[in-house]
């Protein structure tokens, strides 16, 4: 995540970080592996890297492509993200296709369109939940 992109920029160990920040190791290894963070400690990571709070508050909600289990994900998955970069994007998505699905319901039904509305909303809403479960943000 960025967090160990951050520290590995600046060669740290996670140690010397978790010193810098005061926080423990622990807190250092949770956030790196994509795990919430505390204000608190977003605060203190933002200040000893000396980036702005909602940089990281951004980013650890994005996908880390460049991961591991990200790579061994299948090409059907890559290819519904691909120029996704956050959760906000896929949320967006999701109420967009829902509310259109309920416009074309509401003002026209039309046999292609408003099925195909909700379809999209529910693939939207799938996908979401299924990289949730994978952690990948």
């Amino acid at each position: 995540m960025i967090v160990k992109k951050l520290r590995e920029k600046r060669n740290w160990s996670q140690e010397q970080l978790a010193i810098m920040a005061g926080l423990s190791t622990r807190t250092i290894q949770r956030i790196e592996s994509g795990n919430k963070a505390s204000i608190e400690s977003l605060k203190s990571l933002a200040s000893v890297f000396e980036i702005d709070i909602s940089k990281l508050k951004e980013e650890i909600i994005v996908i880390d492509k460049s991961s591991e289990s990200w790579k061994s994900e299948s090409f059907l998955v890559k290819f519904f993200f691909w120029g996704v970069k956050a959760r906000k994007q896929v949320l967006t998505m999701e109420f967009l296709c829902l509310a259109l699905g309920i416009l074309t319901w509401i003002v026209k039904p039309d046999i292609f369109a408003t099925p195909a509305f909700f379809l999209l909303a529910y693939i939207f809403a799938t996908m979401k939940y299924y990289i949730d479960r994978k952690k990948h943000w």
